[in-house]
């Protein structure tokens, strides 16, 4: 009797209810909407560049719009903080409905802004601005989309419902180079720098109405409507005040994950363009090609976490970055085969960070300051270590240093094993 119990119980914890599967869905094709968005910039920065900055050179346009970029991650540990702790009041539901609506306004704020030579100083201004408003949004975004997942999940498969979360941010960065691709491979130069990066925010921002009436049809989470309406305490007071080794665990788990996946897979095919001469067009199909596998990967890696455990899978990433670093910059090469290799490797070995991040962190924190406790911490240590990746490997480029970057990357990868071999298990543990 109590053999059959227990089997049916484990049945259950890991059996995905129709309701689950639903919402897993739509949750992750809301999220792929918000990061294309996102990604989007990132991918056609050498294009636009010289659009929004005075002229003083390739280099010096592209670190500038670089250094908009990261600036962009300053403001999502504020998003972090202001919409981790409105999702954790009013709901997740709620919480990703603003999420999406900001960063689709801002993409086609920027595809629609003047040049620099129409307006002036206010291009770079406006683009700044937008910028600002899409970090805002990816700051609150991440928590609120973590916490909607692994609190749609079967106890039992919490890692693989959470690995779609990065399943949707690997969407979302394929569907940026793909749209590289395309407009590199089907406009002329002068075309693709005068009108062709405006479509594709302009695409980037109009796929925002799909997710918000995605977003906007879901039911909120059983874990959140369990709080019932009772008031509560400050989400952002309680979680610093009741779960500081908490927070600082997840910051201490992203630092590696953010570092190496912002080189791998948003600008490692700028990188390669630039460090070897490779054109740009097949730089980003290598990168597309590889996020094809990575992303097919992630909710196996999910159901492996599942099965053997947080600490195994994230220490398996860490180590072997810190083995593979100098090679995979060493032989970086002006071929396809060399840039795809290399970019292969290194998403294998990030689906050990990718499928874990979310429910990882989720399992840090009990609902009422759930999305709080992860979007803040999370998006403080993507501001200082993913939003500035991409700036350091092109200056250290720029002025001969590039042979560091590996350097740059085993440093992160090191920090990666020390944090995950010394966190506790949360495999299992009820949220």
């Amino acid at each position: 009797m109590t053999t059959a119990s227990s089997t049916s119980d484990a049945a259950v914890s890991h059996r995905l209810t129709t309701q689950q599967r639903k919402a897993i869905v739509a949750g992750a094709v809301g999220n792929t909407v918000e990061w294309v968005d996102w990604a989007v910039y990132a991918t056609f920065a050498p294009i636009f560049a010289s659009q929004f900055f005075a002229s003083g050179g390739q280099t010096t346009a592209l670190l500038s719009t670089l250094a908009v970029f990261a600036v962009g991650f300053v403001m999502r540990p504020i998003g972090g903080a202001v919409l981790g702790a409105y999702s954790d009041r009013y709901g997740r539901k709620k919480g990703l409905t603003l999420t999406i609506s900001l960063m689709a306004a801002a993409s086609i704020v920027i595809a629609v802004c003047p040049t620099y030579a129409q307006i002036g100083v206010a291009a770079p201004i406006v683009l700044l601005l937008a910028r600002l408003v899409q970090g805002f949004s990816a700051g609150g975004e991440f928590g609120s989309s973590s916490a909607f997942l692994i609190e749609s999940a079967a106890p039992g498969r919490r890692a693989f419902a959470g690995s779609w979360q990065q399943v949707s941010v690997g969407l979302g960065s394929l569907i940026a180079a793909l749209l590289g691709t395309i407009l590199n491979s089907t406009l002329s130069e002068p075309d693709l720098h005068g009108w062709g990066w405006r479509l594709a925010f302009a695409v980037a921002g109009l796929l925002g109405l799909v997710g918000l009436w995605l977003r906007r049809s879901v039911h909120e989470t059983e874990a959140f409507g369990k709080l019932g309406s009772a008031p509560r305490r400050n989400p952002l007071v309680a979680m610093i005040r009741d779960y500081p080794g908490a927070a600082l665990r997840v910051a201490g788990v992203t630092i590696a994950g953010t570092l190496i996946y912002y080189v791998w897979v948003t600008y490692m095919p700028t990188y390669a363009h630039l460090a070897t001469g490779i054109p740009l067009k097949t730089a980003l199909l290598a990168n597309t090609l590889a996020m094809v596998v990575f992303i097919v990967l992630l909710p196996f890696g999910g159901l492996l976490s599942d099965r053997i455990g947080r600490k195994a899978t994230m220490t398996a990433f860490a180590a072997g970055f810190v083995v593979f670093a100098w090679p995979a910059f060493h032989f970086l090469a002006n071929g396809f085969w060399s840039v795809f290799v290399i970019e292969l490797i290194g998403l294998v070995l990030i689906v050990g960070y990718s499928a874990n991040c979310a429910v990882i962190m989720a399992e840090q924190f009990p609902a009422e300051v759930r999305t709080t406790g992860i979007g803040l911490p999370y998006a403080l240590a993507v501001a200082i270590f993913g939003g500035t990746a991409p700036y350091v490997t092109t200056w250290l480029n720029a002025n001969d240093l590039g042979d560091l970057v590996w350097v740059y990357v085993a440093v992160a990868a090191v920090i990666g094993v020390a944090v995950y071999l010394t966190m506790p298990e949360t495999k299992g543990k009820e949220l």
